[in-house]
């Protein structure tokens, strides 16, 4: 058998479709399936059940794509262990950044990478956790930028920064003439959220777990959106949390209805994460160093509490 057959299975296993599976391998559907037809001859057994649509892994075949995972990563790692000894920082790079750290962070370090590492080709997607974790668990992305501690037994963290929890509070509300806010000053039924599927959300849940919630009739909304959330308290509709970064970028008209928390303030953990295996841990390592030299001057609160981004159940 050839990594080229190992990575034509793990297609298929990915899509549940030889077609569709032949497309993204960029060969023929009838040369990927002649090759995943030679390696089940020789291995005289069945990786995929052909009669159910979709395509379904026998359960053999679902150990071989375990294993073949774990192969097309090690082969890789040849390439990888080249290039680091030469010392090459370059080729193609898959990032991902959750919705609630892309705006921000990235017009803050993308340019000084770009002119630093010409040779990297960055594909950056903005994708949930969710999503984040299921594609650096399938090889899909590199590494990502999210809300941690997440507690994945095959991902790494380094830790970036933390960014403190900061209440918008509009002037006719009565947490206004306070110069800075506790947790318990919080009340969830007034708080604007993210939608569901936002770790920030969850991580603002989290923070007001003691806080209950009155069980009558009360207003409340979702948006996907700060800018949103931002304009319905305005309108006097409730108050909201923002990550300390995006207060940076509101007009001066609305920094005034910023207060911060008082110390140990309620803070989120951010961090550049990535599969254990490390592979293109020299791009990594050049992120890493980037966003480091432009938050430093941006992020310098250390008497934090971190709040965990984990939903919970």
């Amino acid at each position: 058998m050839t990594i080229t057959q190992l990575k034509y299975v793990l297609a298929v296993a990915e899509h549940k479709n030889f077609t569709l599976a032949a497309e993204k391998c960029f060969v023929t559907q009838p040369t990927l399936s002649m090759q995943i037809q030679k390696i089940e001859e020789e291995l005289n057994i069945q990786i995929f059940d052909r009669t159910k649509k979709p395509i379904q892994l026998t359960d053999i075949g679902q150990k071989i794509v375990n294993q073949a995972k774990n192969i097309v990563n090690e082969a890789d790692r040849i390439q990888d262990i080249v290039e680091q000894q030469k010392g090459f920082i370059g080729g193609e790079f898959r990032l991902g950044i959750i919705p609630t750290i892309m705006p921000t962070l990235l017009p803050m370090f993308l340019n000084n990478f770009i002119k630093k590492h010409p040779k990297v080709k960055l594909i950056i997607e903005e994708l949930n956790t969710e999503e984040i974790i299921t594609k650096l668990n399938n090889g899909h992305l590199d590494a990502a930028i999210a809300a941690t501690p997440l507690m994945e037994e095959k991902i790494k963290e380094i830790v970036l920064y933390f960014e403190p929890f900061v209440a918008y509070i509009p002037e006719n509300h009565h947490n206004f003439q306070k110069k800075e806010i506790e947790v318990e000053d919080l009340n969830l039924d007034e708080i604007l959220l993210l939608q569901d599927g936002h770790c920030f959300r969850d991580g603002i849940l989290n923070l007001c777990k003691n806080n209950t919630r009155s069980e009558g009739n009360h207003f409340q909304i979702e948006s996907g959106s700060f800018e949103t959330l931002i304009k319905l308290a305005d309108e006097g509709l409730g108050t909201t949390l923002l990550p300390y970064l995006h207060t940076l970028d509101l007009k001066e008209s609305d920094k005034v209805k910023l207060r911060h928390f008082t110390e140990p303030k309620p803070a989120r953990e951010v961090s550049l994460i990535y599969p254990k295996s490390e592979l293109k841990i020299q791009i990594i390592e050049a992120l890493r160093s980037t966003i480091a030299g432009v938050v430093k001057g941006a992020i310098v609160f250390q008497n934090v509490q971190i709040i965990s981004p984990l939903q919970k159940k």
